[in-house]
């Protein structure tokens, strides 16, 4: 797939690494200790040299970029994975870098930042976007609810990303929804809940296709 889809993979990674550009364009307005982690009241309590924050971050975003792509292109089941949802995966790092970092140099430049709202409305739309997506995925080890109940059974991988498509999409509108008033617990919570469901989902399932012991699905699970 990286044959494929070379000129949008070097795309992209220009893409993350654009909040460096836009850091040295403001390095004179920035301070010298950058705020970079933020508590449960949206107050800093984690600082970073101005160095790292306008060159580290990125670069961090873009070796994550690349290793979920060279996760995904070397997945068994690669061929699973269609070009729509390698786009998604192309897109997720670029994206973050351009909203995390630029939001923490509007916040250190002086301006009211409510850093919940921008976490919820971003975990939300990105929980959409997922939502579309899951449940067109084929069995695969890298995108998607990977649990050994769904891959050892196409039927409950189908059910299970259709109901996780569903909580998904739910888990982003109400993310989108409440982000105004979000605080990290109650972003933490929403964020979880529609990653859980669809694993208990598809045990249930599961649970219930296969009643009986069944050894050589057991035998599979354990592979």
């Amino acid at each position: 797939m990286i044959r494929q889809h070379k000129k949008m993979l070097v795309f992209t990674s220009i893409i993350t690494l654009l909040p460096i550009v836009i850091g040295l364009l403001l390095w004179k307005q920035l301070p010298d200790s950058i705020a970079t982690h933020f508590g449960t009241e949206n107050q800093p309590d984690g600082y970073q040299s101005k160095a790292f924050a306008v060159f580290g971050l990125p670069v961090i975003l873009l070796c994550i970029h690349f290793i979920c792509v060279v996760v995904t292109n070397i997945d068994p089941k690669a061929k699973n994975i269609n070009k729509k949802v390698f786009m998604v995966v192309l897109w997720i790092c670029p994206l973050v870098s351009l909203l995390v970092c630029n939001a923490i140099y509007v916040y250190n430049l002086g301006y009211q930042l409510n850093i919940g709202f921008l976490c919820g409305l971003l975990i939300g739309v990105l929980y959409l976007i997922l939502g579309n997506f899951i449940p067109k995925i084929k069995a695969n080890y890298s995108i998607g609810f990977r649990v050994p109940w769904a891959l050892c059974d196409s039927d409950n991988w189908y059910h299970t990303h259709r109901f996780g498509g569903k909580c998904m999409m739910v888990g982003g509108i109400v993310l989108i929804v409440t982000s105004p008033f979000q605080n990290v617990w109650i972003l933490l919570v929403l964020s979880i809940i529609p990653c859980i469901l669809p694993v208990i989902y598809s045990y249930l399932y599961y649970r219930k296709k296969f009643p009986v012991r069944n050894t050589e699905i057991l035998r599979r699970i354990r592979v």
